[in-house]
């Protein structure tokens, strides 16, 4: 399975948080590309520390569900801290979209999907967050989510939802 990862952080050392979840995937073989890190301003709550934000292409072995709980594993060991939605966070490990074998997701036609209560996919509200989208399309040019492409998506979101996402460092 190829993951589109959404990783973010905004507390504690939040530049090592994400290279811990690049390494993780980097390490095993897995990780086919990982954008920039961005620094985005909050969204949702927005009285808090920008965040840095980043996306990782991986292609694993394992259902969504065992990529959710490796995840969860990632933000555990960062010392997960979430005190309230869309507030501040050590780091957050998301599944943006996922699809079966290696094939870019603009061609792939089959886009896994879930609508349980521990797994959506693809992500219900990524076609909003510029945060999510514009790193993505730095790696994925032909980028396709729910049937549209990002950039026609990123090209739709109001100029204030864009506003303040500035183009960090690569990975390290």
């Amino acid at each position: 399975m190829t993951a589109v990862l959404s990783i973010g952080s905004n507390m504690a050392d939040s530049r090592e948080l994400l290279d811990s979840v690049y390494h993780d995937f980097a390490e095993r073989g897995q990780l086919r590309a990982a954008s920039s890190i961005y620094r985005t301003p909050a969204w949702g709550v927005t009285d808090q520390p920008d965040f840095l934000n980043a996306i990782l292409l991986v292609q694993v072995d394992q259902t969504p569900l065992e990529l959710l709980h490796r995840g969860q594993k990632l933000e555990n060991a960062g010392g997960r801290v979430r005190v309230q939605k869309w507030g501040p966070r050590t780091l957050d490990v998301d599944i943006i979209a996922a699809w079966e074998g290696a094939a870019s997701a603009a061609t792939e036609t089959t886009h896994i999907t879930s609508d349980t209560e521990k797994l959506r996919l693809p992500h219900p509200y990524a076609h909003q967050r510029a945060f999510v989208l514009q790193p993505w399309l730095e790696i994925d040019p032909d980028a396709v989510l729910g049937g549209r492409r990002v950039a026609e998506l990123v090209e739709q979101l109001a100029d204030e939802d864009k506003a303040g996402i500035t183009r960090g460092e690569a990975f390290r």
